[in-house]
């Protein structure tokens, strides 16, 4: 009897207990993937720590989709397992051969006691589905199940990319899937052997003897089951609780008022919105989460903070890239319409808050992701305005990628206000910025190439010319490692994955076996 017992709910147990360990480890993942507070604050706690501690707290996403993969692969064992218990328990209710797992299938009959059972098939016309949707065990499996399924097949690249409102909607239903889960295991399909059961009849000594259970003068007597007691809720209690309480704290956050002091269309289709907000601060390279209720009261979008710490004021840079953003900027654009009430929840900490603990810093945007280095840039700025006497950092690399030619008046200013600045303290080695255009054709280039002796460029007005293609970064990352043979060189990204995987790969290429000799660390924008 124990190693029927042992042996066909062992391994159904045993996923659940992983199945309940990876849940509460995707609470917390989701909890770092929705970029509360404690992320921020647990950046500056861990500020004296090592850099390679620190930064693995910019691995959320990546620690959220593991979980998420590995929640999806014990799932997917745990109900397997159930399919193969179940198998076994029809053909032991049908069995007629005296064996022990026919007798063990027939207790509550034997002893008249409808809760002294251990196959859920209790009657030989009784179903695997008659049970599976008829017990709460049953019903909040294939609810949950169908939970798990729709959020990750929504999460997918395409998806999320394409249609983020699928994917936003979807997610939320993760509140269906820990309720089913909390109380998946009150069904007490998993049973064990009573106390009072075990100290009469114990495995160990009656198993051999079942075929004289039922003999008066037997020391064995029929053995006795129960449910055992749900465990899944103690995994969902705390990183739950947890979630409730952030999520109070950012909805109260998000109820005060922003003032917008400022609207401006840039070229692209991009919108600059200029805010106020009682108590906000912020660290260069941060975000925050927008929310606009004429449009939508539950989609909360991501957008990096493009002002400085020193501005009275924050803004961000909005690109239609979606219904939502179409939708906002067709809002703000309306003249004769009040202006579109805006709520917001952050700062939130990112990679980039780091930027100034590096000696050399190289900073890569692709097309909007430009956005947190315009904030670096900007406090650089200010910085340098102002003799900040603590920046550490020496030398700045900047790299903007572009599609188009109107993506450079985005903040072609800023450019050319640090180029000034730079100049009048002498300071030109500081900032080495590269302008890259990816989307041209003939008559763009010709035209670049009949005014490339004058002094300014001819489609930026800077006095840094616009080069044509894609950086070589091989070619890029030699000339730093040259010029820094022994320094610390801080890599950061906003862009695609493919270009992510470029510079990491140089990153390693270029960084010396000598931790004496120049380092590169890099370091990606995830949202």
């Amino acid at each position: 009897m124990g190693n029927w017992v042992v042996n066909h709910w062992f391994s159904v147990l045993f996923l659940a207990t992983w199945l309940g360990l990876n849940v509460f480890l995707f609470v917390h993942a989701f909890l770092s993937y929705e970029k509360a507070d404690k992320y921020f604050y647990t950046r500056e706690i861990l500020g004296f720590c090592r850099h390679a501690l620190r930064k693995q707290l910019d691995h959320n996403l990546a620690f959220h989709k593991l979980v998420a993969y590995m929640i999806c692969l014990h799932t997917a064992t745990h109900i397997i397992a159930h399919l193969f218990n179940f198998e076994h328990y029809s053909r032991s209710r049908w069995a007629t051969d005296g064996s022990l797992a026919s007798i063990l299938s027939t207790l509550s009959q034997q002893e008249r006691d409808e809760d002294s059972w251990i196959n859920p098939i209790q009657s030989p016309n009784m179903t695997v589905e008659y049970v599976t949707f008829t017990s709460i065990t049953g019903v909040t499996g294939v609810i949950i199940t169908i939970a798990l399924v729709l959020m990750v097949t929504s999460a997918m690249e395409f998806i999320r990319r394409s249609y983020f409102e699928v994917f936003w909607y979807t997610h939320r239903i993760f509140i269906v899937y820990f309720i089913g889960l909390g109380i998946h295991g009150i069904g007490g399909i998993v049973r064990g052997q009573t106390e009072e059961s075990l100290n009469e009849s114990h495995p160990h000594r009656c198993a051999e003897f079942f075929e004289q259970w039922c003999d008066h003068d037997s020391h064995c007597k029929h053995p006795r089951f129960e449910g055992l007691p749900a465990e899944s809720w103690k995994w969902i209690l705390a990183p739950g609780i947890l979630y409730i309480f952030e999520r109070i704290l950012r909805f109260y956050r998000s109820k005060q008022k922003v003032v917008i002091t400022k609207v401006v269309m840039h070229p692209s289709k991009v919108l600059e919105l200029q805010m106020s907000k009682r108590g906000f601060i912020m660290e260069v390279g941060q975000y925050i989460f927008v929310n606009c209720p004429s449009i939508s009261y539950l989609e909360w979008h991501p957008f990096t903070l493009t002002s400085a710490p020193e501005e009275d004021f924050f803004s961000i840079h909005i690109r239609a890239v979606g219904d939502w953003t179409e939708n906002l900027i067709r809002a703000f654009e309306q003249q004769h319409s009040p202006i579109p009430r805006i709520e917001v929840d952050g700062p939130f900490g990112t990679v980039s808050e780091d930027v100034f603990q590096y000696e050399v810093a190289v900073l890569v945007g692709a097309g909007i992701g430009v956005t947190p280095f315009a904030s670096i840039l900007k406090s650089i700025w200010y910085k340098f305005r102002h003799a900040d006497h603590n920046l550490k950092t020496q030398t700045i690399y900047f790299f903007w990628i572009c599609r188009e030619t109107g993506a450079f008046a985005w903040f072609s200013d800023l450019l050319a206000s640090l180029e000034h600045e730079m100049e009048e303290l002498g300071k030109v080695d500081f900032l080495n910025y590269h302008l890259f255009l990816t989307g041209w054709d003939t008559n763009i280039a010709g035209h670049a190439a009949l005014n490339f002796d004058k002094a300014t460029d001819i489609l930026t007005g800077l006095k840094q010319k616009t080069s044509f293609g894609r950086p070589m970064w091989d070619n890029e990352f030699s000339t730093i490692a040259n010029a820094h043979p022994k320094s610390v060189v801080g890599v950061f990204l906003c862009g695609p994955q493919t270009l992510a995987k470029s510079l990491s790969k140089c990153c390693h290429q270029y960084s010396s076996l000598d931790p004496r000799k120049v380092q590169f660390y890099f370091n990606k924008e995830d949202f």
